[in-house]
């Protein structure tokens, strides 16, 4: 969770936790507790809101895959994440779906389990954060040109939301 409350603070700097609440579908209470612990970890600056966006972006490269790896289960159903989700689907064809579980999703596919369990609902919730968890999914699972696919769209994002 705390990883998906920092993207969301990455592309709404001023969210206040009631937007954050609203969101991610979690409490205000869970939202400042994480991100209480993204200042711990410096991927916040200290005593703000505010993304350190360089340290974001070095872990999401070189160490979300190994802090959240994600081992592809049986089939289900579920909402696409990954290379089946946008934006990576227009770019990658693959025959493999990955998808985060849930009864009313709209694909099947290998499931892996989502950084949250509430990520299910991001595509109508907060279509911005569900792609950017996807790619964050790429990262988690893919092969080498995925990951670099996929970290490339996530910097542009960190830059574009900075600007």
């Amino acid at each position: 969770m705390d990883l998906a409350v920092g993207l969301r603070l990455a592309q709404a700097p001023e969210a206040k936790y009631e937007q954050l609440s609203a969101d991610l579908g979690i409490s205000a209470s869970a939202a400042h507790a994480s991100v209480r612990r993204l200042q711990a970890a410096g991927l916040l600056r200290p005593s703000s809101r505010v993304v350190n966006r360089l340290a974001l972006g070095e872990f999401l490269e070189h160490g979300v895959r190994y802090a959240f790896p994600a081992h592809p289960g049986a089939e289900v159903r579920g909402v696409p994440t990954a290379h089946a989700a946008p934006p990576l689907a227009d770019r990658i064809v693959a025959e493999d779906v990955l998808v985060w579980p849930s009864v009313t999703g709209p694909a099947r596919g290998r499931a892996i389990a989502p950084l949250y369990p509430r990520a299910t609902e991001l595509p109508r919730r907060c279509p911005s954060l569900y792609e950017s968890l996807a790619l964050v999914d790429a990262l988690r699972v893919g092969r080498v040109r995925e990951r670099k696919l996929a970290f490339e769209a996530i910097r542009h994002r960190l830059v574009a939301s900075a600007a």
